[in-house]
């Protein structure tokens, strides 16, 4: 099956790692991976700012990037995959043109694990991760997306991993896109409840499947002097552990 692989900005930008990873892993389970070619951001900060003239401008540009091919999008990020499926169709809601080319493009936009789960029916990549592991399930994955047993799933076939429920797992680590730029004392209290209940689970690592919480968490762990590492599910997946 065919699989568009849309890395988005955090994870190209930040950590190309994720969506090498990511294509690897979707290759393992079977997928002919396509990276498209003119992708720019989807437009989901400027959404967030209430900036909705260029956020539409954004993704004009990428429902007609993605028109030029065939086959299911897959995204190694909750916020984004939850962008293009729920949020694009708001933005041209009174665009007669523009809705049923938005609504084209968000029917066949999935997550990265959901995609793995739900289409390739693959929850076993055979992959052997002997670490005492938890979990941080991202906000926009889990309530605007509903997709939490997905990834769940993955991990719990990792050879050798040793399994630990986050306490307080559904709190939001503050990071909230432009929320941790406009309210940074309250981001930074979210935050720092998040990294105390990560450390509370003695984890070497807490999967995630957002590269914005990842990034967010990581410097919180860092700042704090606690040594689990935050990886991308696509990572541990795909065998890419830097």
């Amino acid at each position: 099956m065919p699989a568009l692989l849309f890395g988005t900005c955090l994870a190209g930008t930040f950590r190309e790692n994720i969506v090498t990873a990511a294509e690897a892993a979707l290759r393992r389970a079977g997928a002919e991976v396509v990276r498209p070619q003119g992708l720019t951001c989807c437009g989901q900060p400027a959404f967030n700012a209430g900036d909705w003239e260029n956020a539409r401008r954004m993704a004009e540009h990428t429902i007609q990037v993605l028109e030029g091919y065939e086959g299911p999008v897959v995204m190694p990020a909750g916020s984004c995959a939850a962008m293009l499926r729920q949020h694009y169709p708001d933005l041209f809601a009174e665009d007669p043109a523009w809705l049923p080319r938005a609504r084209a493009l968000a029917e066949r936009t999935y997550e990265f694990s959901e995609f793995l789960v739900d289409v390739l029916g693959v929850t076993d990549l055979g992959v052997a991760f002997p670490h005492r592991v938890t979990y941080h399930p991202s906000c926009h994955l889990l309530r605007a997306l509903g997709v939490d047993r997905q990834p769940r799933a993955l991990i719990a076939a990792l050879q050798g991993a040793e399994f630990v429920e986050l306490p307080r797992a559904e709190e939001c680590c503050g990071f909230g896109g432009v929320f941790s730029a406009e309210f940074p004392e309250i981001a930074g209290a979210m935050l720092a409840r998040k990294v105390a209940s990560i450390a509370a689970t003695g984890a070497e690592y807490c999967i995630t499947a957002d590269p914005s919480c990842l990034l967010h968490i990581q410097g919180g762990l860092n700042k704090a002097g606690v040594p689990t590492r935050m990886i991308h599910i696509a990572e541990v997946l795909g065998g890419n552990h830097a």
